[in-house]
């Protein structure tokens, strides 16, 4: 007999906090990146000083923003590839029109909307037209990113007008010791957990990645909740291709290339389910730090990052392995 979502939480509830807690993926990434964390500033010198902490915090920040609209996206039961080439396109759009002389408050909303309009499209293609979305956002990912070569003539811009020291500080300042990117992260990580557990469109989201069908004869309105997700998720690429160009202080047409791998393995490693129905913003949040973590501690050990992949595949499979693990368990 199926067992539903309630009532596996239900009987692990019953069995105790304790017992829940255990039961949770997000723990156990949180707590492997807390031991991987107290390992290294055990093991090297230069972990736990404050420049190292600031950079990674920082770096790990970029990923995890994205990692929230993907978890959503995930939820839903679909999948996202295009984010990286969003990334590009935002930040060339707000470094050709800054270059051009206009205001970083003209530059920023024209990003921006450039990276809802992908997301817009994905969603149209997907949920009206009826195409895979791993099709879609595939094919969405060469377009955006010729797209950002066409738009700077694949040319490096690295002059930003008036407003040049404003948007470095944006993307690469601090405030209190802490970067401006780990900031905007907080705030859409607060924001997305809200959304996921208390609204009527966080409801949806995860009725439609439970059972689609069922969804449709609830009167859930299935097509816009897939617009939004996409949507979401292209905004939370297109912030972090504002804050990029702000820290790196240049844009090129290989930014965020190859991007897509690791925040699709954050939100995975965090808890979110491919096949749809599970995931949590705090698990992007986890996944993304343990992401970060892994490969900080292959450069200050020397280890060549060449192995970063391995690691962060390892991690994927071993996440879908607890997963189903965990889902058999609840069936039983």
């Amino acid at each position: 007999m199926a067992v539903t979502l309630e009532e596996s939480i239900g009987k692990q509830m019953h069995a105790g906090p304790l017992s829940w807690i255990l039961g949770r993926q997000t723990f156990w990434v949180f707590l492997a990146a807390a031991l991987a964390c107290l390992a290294l500033s055990i093991a090297t010198d230069t972990f736990a000083t404050e420049r190292n902490i600031f950079n990674v915090t920082r770096n790990f920040a970029f990923v995890a923003i994205i990692a929230l609209g993907m978890t959503a996206v995930i939820i839903t039961g679909g999948i996202d590839l295009s984010v990286g080439a969003v990334v590009v396109l935002s930040a060339m759009i707000t470094g050709m029109t800054m270059a051009a002389g206009y205001s970083i408050w003209l530059a920023v909303p024209l990003a921006i909307a450039g990276s809802l309009a992908v997301g817009l499209f994905n969603g149209v293609m997907i949920a009206y037209v009826g195409m895979p979305p791993f099709v879609v956002t595939l094919g969405m990912l060469s377009v955006v990113r010729s797209l950002a070569m066409v738009l700077s003539n694949n040319k490096m811009v690295y002059q930003f007008g008036p407003d040049h020291e404003m948007l470095l500080a944006l993307g690469g300042g601090s405030t209190f010791g802490i970067p401006h990117p780990v900031y905007v992260l907080a705030i859409l990580g607060v924001l997305t957990s809200l959304a996921f557990r208390w609204s009527r469109l966080g409801r949806h989201i995860f009725a439609l990645g439970g059972n689609e069908h069922a969804a449709t004869l609830t009167g859930i309105p299935v097509k816009r909740v897939k617009i939004l997700v996409y949507m979401f998720a292209a905004l939370t690429a297109g912030i972090t291709g504002v804050l990029e160009v702000g820290w790196l202080g240049g844009v090129t047409t290989n930014l965020g290339q190859g991007m897509e791998l690791n925040v699709i393995a954050a939100a995975v490693i965090g808890g979110a389910n491919l096949a749809g129905g599970a995931g949590t913003a705090f698990g992007a949040i986890v996944g993304a730090a343990l992401i970060e973590v892994i490969r900080n501690s292959l450069i200050l050990l020397g280890i060549s990052t060449f192995w970063q992949g391995t690691f962060v595949g390892s991690f994927i499979i071993i996440a879908v392995l607890f997963d189903r693990l965990r889902a058999s368990r609840s069936s039983e």
